[in-house]
């Protein structure tokens, strides 16, 4: 009966250890490759998260930070379009570019990008790089037509609040 008994432990130890290291491959914070999370626009204007959407990611503002232009520096936002920011979608449909093998993680995607300042839809390259501070960035290549004709906005990541905490901590 002891036998059983300290078979019967093992195997709940296996079973929970197996649990943990299942638990911590999919809790790992956001990657340099992973654009999922939350961001704030090049103006410091709004935060948006991207999520996924069906197949595909999207962004959406979850706040207002500003009213700053994105596209004249310095200047008042003066959006064409009247609906708050808060709720909408700036990015739709962003769907991974396939390189190589298909086994490394996407590292650019296409999609759309939405500008309130003039009421347009515009295609948009997205990647993501790292700054040597270290911070990742979210580059976001908007174009009419082929996208050398475009322009590129850096996004920063959203610190998370443990992360800030931390900083905050370490600061004083």
């Amino acid at each position: 009966m002891k036998s059983t008994h300290r078979f019967s432990v093992s195997r709940h130890l296996a079973a929970f250890s197996l649990a943990i290291v299942a638990s911590l491959a999919t809790a790992q914070p956001a990657s340099t490759t992973d654009p999922r999370g939350q961001w704030v626009t090049a103006s410091g204007n709004l935060e948006v998260d991207i999520a996924p959407c069906g197949a595909a990611l999207c962004g959406t503002v979850t706040k207002v930070l500003a009213n700053r232009s994105m596209s004249r520096e310095g200047a008042p936002m003066e959006a064409v379009d009247s609906r708050p920011a808060l709720g909408m979608a700036l990015l739709k449909d962003f769907v991974p570019v396939q390189t190589g093998d298909g086994n490394a993680p996407p590292s650019q995607w296409t999609g759309e990008i939405y500008n309130r300042e003039n009421g347009k839809t515009y295609r948009c390259q997205m990647s993501m790089q790292t700054t040597p501070s270290g911070a990742t960035e979210l580059l976001l290549h908007a174009y009419v037509g082929i996208p050398l004709f475009g322009k590129t906005q850096r996004w920063q990541r959203v610190a998370s609040s443990a992360a800030a905490s931390n900083t905050t901590a370490t600061q004083h």
